[in-house]
C-alpha cells in the first residue's frame, strides 16, 4: 500500500506554551472516549457486557502505548519509577483530572493514592453496582496489563477503594504496586497481541530534537506533577501526537471488543455514537483552552489539531484555508476513526466544527479512497447532536486544570 510519505507533526505548527496547554486537554479527552462510548454500550449490551468491553479495550491498548511513550521520551526501565512516569503519561490518568499522588520506597515498591478520581465523580451517581464495576472488575486486570509493559512480574493491589465508605472518604482510593519475582508473570491480552499487528502500533514518528530548550525527555527524576511548561517544543509535540496514538489504539480495541458481541450493524452505530460524542466534545475543549478564534478560521483550526486527523503520520491530510482533503493512508488500514467520516458519514466532522459555531457545517466531496471536506456557514444554528450533550454529562467535560509546582519525589524508605 502507497501512503503520503512521512509527514512532519502538525503539532510542530503550535508555539511551544500552547503545546504545553495542549497535552493535558489531549490526555483528558482521551479519559472522555469512554464517557462517550460506554453509554451506548450499556444500551446495546448491558452493564455486564459494558464491562467487558472496557477491560478489553484497556487491556488491548495501553501495554502498547505505554512502552512507546517509555521509548520517545527516554525513561525504559523495569522499575516502579518507571511505571509511575507511564501512568503520568497515559490517557487512562490525565493529570489532576486523575489526580495520582506517588510514593516511592525503593526500586519494587511503591504506593499511589488519589486525592481526586474524575472518573468516579462521573459513576458515582449511578449506583455502587457501577462504582464496584469500574473500581473493581476494570480496574484489577487492567492496572496489571498497564504494568505489564514495565515489569510482567509488576502487581497493582488496593489498600482500599470505592464504594467509598464514609461516602465522602479521602483519598478516594490507595495502591500499591510490588514487582518480585517470585510472582506469576502476566501476560497480555489476545486483544494486545491483534492490536500489535496495527499501524497505530508500530508508526514511525518526528524525533525529538535535543538541541531545543527545555527537557527533551524523562530520564530524570519522577516528578510530583508533570510540568508540561518545562518540555521543549518538539518534545511537547511529540507527546501529543503520541496521545492520539494512545486514543487510535484504545479505539481500536474498543471496536473489536463491540463487535464480538453485536452484529456488524449494531457494532458500526456503537462505533459511530462513540465518535460524535468524543469529537464534539474533544472540539469544544481544544478551541477553548487554546482560545482559538470563532468561524471558519477557528473551526479548521480546530480540525487541524484534532486527534481524529492525527498524527500526520497515521492520517493523511491536507489543510487549506477553509478545509482539507484526506487520502488513503496507515489509519485507514487499520480502520480508525477516520474510517468512519466521509461523504457518507459527515456527522462527526460535524460534530467539530458546531463546537465552535452552532451556524458552522461542512460540505464533504469525493469517495472513500479520497475526499475533500469544506468548512461553510448556515443562517440557522445547529441542535448539539445527541452523543456529544450524553459526553457533556461527565464532570470531564468541563473540568479545569491548575498551575502546579513540579517537585521529584524521591524514596521515603
Amino acid at each position: 500500500m502507497f501512503y503520503y510519505g512521512w509527514m512532519v507533526s502538525r503539532y510542530r505548527d503550535l508555539e511551544r506554551g500552547e503545546l504545553a496547554t495542549l497535552v493535558p486537554e489531549l490526555l483528558l479527552m482521551g479519559q472522555l472516549i469512554d464517557r462517550s462510548g460506554m453509554a451506548w454500550c450499556i444500551s446495546s449490551l448491558g452493564r455486564e457486557g459494558m464491562l467487558r468491553v472496557a477491560i478489553e479495550e484497556w487491556m488491548a491498548a495501553s501495554p502498547i502505548y505505554t512502552a512507546r511513550m517509555q521509548r520517545a521520551l527516554n525513561f525504559q526501565g523495569t522499575d516502579v519509577v518507571t511505571i509511575f512516569k507511564g501512568l503520568q503519561l497515559d490517557i487512562g490518568a490525565p493529570p489532576q483530572f486523575m489526580d495520582f499522588r506517588y510514593h516511592v520506597t525503593d526500586p519494587n515498591h511503591g504506593t499511589f493514592h488519589l486525592d481526586h478520581c474524575g472518573a468516579l465523580m462521573d459513576v458515582e451517581p449511578m449506583g455502587d453496582a457501577y462504582v464496584k464495576g469500574m473500581c473493581h472488575d476494570i480496574e484489577d486486570p487492567t492496572f496489571d496489563a498497564t504494568a505489564v509493559a514495565t515489569n510482567p512480574k509488576a502487581q497493582v493491589r488496593p489498600v482500599h477503594r470505592p464504594p467509598r465508605t464514609p461516602p465522602d472518604r479521602q483519598p478516594h482510593c490507595m495502591w500499591t504496586v510490588t514487582i518480585d519475582e517470585s510472582h506469576e508473570p502476566v501476560g497480555e491480552s489476545v486483544g494486545c497481541t491483534r492490536n500489535r499487528d496495527t499501524h497505530a502500533a508500530s508508526i514511525v514518528l518526528d524525533p525529538i530534537e535535543e538541541a531545543e530548550e527545555g527537557m527533551s525527555d524523562y530520564s530524570g527524576p519522577l516528578l510530583s506533577d508533570l510540568d508540561f511548561a518545562a518540555f521543549s517544543r518538539s518534545a511537547l509535540a511529540r507527546i501529543a501526537d503520541e496521545v492520539c496514538l494512545q486514543m487510535h489504539l484504545l479505539n481500536l480495541g474498543f471496536g473489536r471488543a463491540v463487535s464480538a458481541r453485536l452484529e456488524p450493524d449494531g457494532a458500526a452505530e456503537v462505533g459511530a455514537k462513540q465518535l460524535r460524542g468524543i469529537a464534539g466534545i474533544g472540539a469544544e475543549r481544544i478551541h477553548r483552552a487554546l482560545r482559538l478564534p470563532g468561524g471558519v478560521t477557528g473551526a479548521v483550526a480546530v480540525l487541524r489539531l484534532h486527534p481524529l486527523l492525527n498524527p500526520a503520520a497515521y492520517v493523511a491530510a491536507e489543510f487549506t484555508g477553509d478545509g482539507f482533503t484526506v487520502r488513503r493512508s496507515p489509519a485507514h488500514d487499520d480502520g480508525a476513526w477516520i474510517t468512519r467520516c466521509g461523504p457518507r458519514a459527515v456527522e462527526p466532522l460535524q460534530a467539530i466544527v458546531r463546537a465552535v459555531d452552532p451556524h458552522l457545517d461542512v460540505l464533504v466531496e469525493g469517495d472513500e479512497s479520497e475526499w475533500s471536506c469544506r468548512v461553510v456557514e448556515r443562517d440557522e444554528p445547529a441542535e448539539e447532536f445527541g452523543e456529544v450533550a450524553v459526553t457533556r454529562l461527565s464532570t470531564g467535560s468541563s473540568f479545569e486544570f491548575e498551575p502546579r509546582h513540579s517537585l521529584p519525589i524521591t524514596p521515603i524508605g
